[in-house]
């Protein structure tokens, strides 16, 4: 055989190779709060350097507040452990014109309007952010998870674009749309889908919820509008550098995400299973999609992974009853899908925790969510019991 013919050979077996890529792999069950399995040794270093500055508690001498939430980050996400969910609620406040004019109040603390003071701001008789006058929403929010959020950081925008409806072309009732900043980037954290990505989310949080300035915000936040009074916040600015905020944001981006929870006895298997089924019969997975692929990266632990979200990364008009504020792409209805990994390690349901049960949390799902609703309650009850099963086992 010639040299060319072998080449030609050697070619002709190698390129189907080429274009087929892998399948996305599944990570392995990991207990909740650890990091990802896989990671590099000075990867891992990084997230346990990060733990240690998310279970920190700052100072008012360190630059906490004169506004602030909460003085350390596990405070808020520390149930049932650390990168988990918490007591408190985020309290937002926008201006929205119909059809879409949104003003989120920023010069009037809207974006958080913080209840907690340090003593330096106590002494001048202020002792939280007064709401803003000109607010026509206000939003209660409760703590998200954090763990998987890494994973879902890489799912490429394209695979989220790819489910975008915004008209309803295919009539299915579902007309989901993805969130963009100015510059087109499409954000994918947050109720409202505004947030681009996990250091924006790290940084939003020192800012508003601690009142830590940093390298990429070096300015302190007003009191709804009005300058801080002389005094009151003593630290030098930025109060965390940028490696502080790098650490942080690795810690959240190497979280695992949660394992599922299947019952060993296999008739209760077997019924979760049947939910699984019927949470896709009756329409659930049109927008609390089951799974995406994350893209290529250059952290192995990352790259091409299996991302069991249960979320489309869209925004969804669900109806007046689950109204809140407008977002900068979003109407007060609009609310991005909810991702429902880890849902069964919650005992409070709903952005704003406002739902005891599940089934509760259901039926007050309204807007282009209604017909799903409908179908769930027109379910028998054994039937509505086995997609419950199947929601608590995520």
């Amino acid at each position: 055989m010639s040299n060319i013919r072998k080449w030609v050979l050697a070619v002709s077996i190698l390129l189907p190779m080429a274009s087929c890529s892998s399948p996305p792999e599944t990570i392995p069950a990991t207990p909740l709060g650890e990091p990802l399995p896989g990671l590099r040794p000075a990867e891992l270093a990084r997230f346990r350097q990060g733990e240690a500055l998310f279970n920190r508690v700052y100072t008012p001498a360190e630059g906490v507040g004169p506004l602030f939430n909460e003085n350390q980050c596990s405070a808020c996400h520390t149930k049932p452990v650390a990168g988990g969910t918490g007591e408190q609620f985020l309290i937002k406040a926008t201006r929205f014109t119909p059809p879409a004019d949104c003003d989120l109040l920023r010069s009037e603390g809207g974006e958080n309007v913080r209840t907690q003071a340090t003593p330096l701001l106590l002494a001048h008789g202020i002792n939280e952010e007064p709401f803003p006058a000109r607010a026509t929403e206000r939003g209660k929010f409760s703590v998200p998870f954090l763990f998987g959020l890494g994973l879902v950081e890489e799912i490429p925008a394209e695979t989220i674009l790819e489910r975008e409806d915004s008209a309803d072309a295919d009539g299915d009732g579902i007309s989901g749309r993805a969130a963009r900043d100015s510059a087109g980037v499409v954000g994918r954290f947050s109720r409202k889908a505004d947030i681009l990505s996990i250091e924006g989310f790290v940084g939003t949080a020192l800012r508003f919820e601690m009142g830590l300035t940093t390298p990429l915000a070096p300015h302190d936040l007003t009191i709804a509008g009005s300058p801080l009074p002389e005094g009151t916040d003593p630290a030098p600015d930025p109060e965390v550098n940028q490696r502080t905020v790098e650490l942080l944001t690795d810690y959240v981006r190497f979280l695992a995400p949660p394992a599922r929870r299947i019952p060993g006895d296999p008739d209760a298997a077997s019924f979760v299973a049947q939910g699984e089924e019927i949470f896709k019969s009756i329409g659930c997975s049109s927008c609390h999609v089951p799974s995406m692929a994350t893209g290529d990266s250059d952290i192995p632990a990352l790259d091409n992974k299996e991302v069991y979200l249960y979320s489309d990364l869209l925004l969804h008009d669900l109806g007046p009853g689950l109204a809140s504020t407008c977002g900068y792409t979003a109407s007060p209805r609009e609310t991005r899908t909810e991702m429902l990994m880890g849902l069964g390690r919650r005992d409070r349901y709903l952005h704003d925790d406002r739902a005891f049960s599940l089934r509760d949390a259901i039926m007050e799902h309204g807007g282009e969510a209604a017909p799903v609703r409908a179908r769930f309650a027109a379910l028998g009850r054994l039937m509505q019991e086995s997609l419950i099963r199947f929601l608590e086992s995520l």
